[in-house]
């Protein structure tokens, strides 16, 4: 995996108002907010990874869970992603908590050292990204509008 992830959480709201932050040195895909940068199909991922995503997956859930309750558990991220979540925190848990009950989470694909889930919800579908650094703590985590 490579060691430098983009570490970004993508504020779901009109593309006018859409916000986000971004850290590290790969380009982002989301420099566009008014143009949201689709996720590939299943089949251009590696779909035999799909056993190894029960840790992303149960992190996901957790952060998922902690955001909507307020009570995010920012030892599971990175440093430098803990802050940039911290900045927006009183913006996700209030936009999480309006999309609804949790209903599922699904393992879409791996690509470039990320796990990528459709995660629906009572009242939105959404696309997260999940990467975690060397030592296994959380260094990248997008989510956006289902395509």
């Amino acid at each position: 995996m490579k060691s430098l992830l983009i570490a970004a959480v993508l504020i779901l709201a009109p593309a006018a108002v859409q916000a986000q932050v971004a850290a590290g040195a790969l380009p982002n895909t989301f420099d566009r907010p008014a143009i949201a940068a689709p996720i590939p199909a299943a089949a251009a991922l590696d779909a035999a990874s799909a056993p190894e995503n029960a840790l992303s997956e149960q992190t996901l859930r957790t952060i998922i869970a902690g955001a909507r309750a307020g009570t995010l558990d920012y030892a599971l991220m990175t440093d430098d992603l803990a802050g940039k979540v911290r900045e927006q925190e009183a913006a996700i848990t209030p936009l999480l908590e309006s999309f609804g009950v949790l209903q599922t989470v699904e393992f879409v694909g791996r690509q470039d050292g990320a796990d990528l889930f459709a995660v629906k919800f009572e009242k939105a579908d959404t696309q997260w990204v999940i990467g975690f650094n060397d030592d296994g703590k959380v260094a990248a985590l997008l989510f956006r509008p289902a395509q």
